[in-house]
């Protein structure tokens, strides 16, 4: 049976400022790093036999913070970046919703009728995603393995687990920073123990 442990990075100042990140970044806040450290305590006793996290910068440091103290290489992944939103990275959510409001309604309220006037779609970026966790879940077999990742891959991965349709991907649960979902694997047959859970928050 091989076993992920999938979260989100940490909060980052852009979380605080309401800016859109994609594959643009930026770091985190003392609050994500300590959400990070929440989150390598309540996962102190799993052995994990691999670590992977988005190639974004916010995603390897929270990874490096989970693992902190732990002999376990976090290896960067591109294909677990986050949604690319193209000319909107760095931008805020308030401009946004002002100068493309039906953009901006499908983004974040009708995904499944998101077009991207550059970047990459909701359906775009779930292929791209799931082809990383597939890859993972090949090459891991009767493994336990840590991945880190953004909000919208999250959703997209764990809505591919559920079998859940694009229409209804912000349904709940919300994917909260470092928010752990662990999901087993085996014979092909999917089984989520945790999904969006913060109880390890302080």
């Amino acid at each position: 049976m091989t076993k992920l442990y999938i979260t989100r990075h940490g909060q980052t100042q852009w979380n605080i400022e309401k800016r859109l990140q994609g594959h643009l970044d930026s770091p985190l806040t003392e609050v994500g790093a300590q959400q990070a450290a929440w989150l390598g305590e309540a996962l102190s006793s799993v052995d994990f036999d691999a670590v992977y996290a988005s190639s974004s910068p916010r995603a390897l440091r929270t990874a490096e913070i989970i693992c902190s103290g732990r002999n376990f290489e976090v290896q960067p992944n591109d294909l677990l970046r986050e949604i690319h939103v193209g000319e909107w990275e760095g931008r805020l959510t308030s401009e946004l919703e002002t100068l493309y409001p039906e953009e901006f309604e499908n983004f974040f309220h009708r995904p499944h009728l998101y077009r991207p006037m550059s970047g990459e779609s909701y359906f775009d970026t779930g292929k791209r995603v799931i082809a990383g966790i597939e890859e993972i879940i090949e090459k891991h077999p009767d493994e336990n393995v840590l991945i880190v990742t953004h909000a919208v891959a999250l959703k997209l991965i764990m809505a591919h687990f559920e079998d859940r349709p694009m229409e209804k991907l912000w349904d709940p649960p919300y994917m909260h920073p470092t928010n752990l979902n662990v999901v087993e694997i085996k014979n092909n047959v999917t089984n989520i123990l945790l999904h969006g859970d913060i109880s390890h928050y302080k």
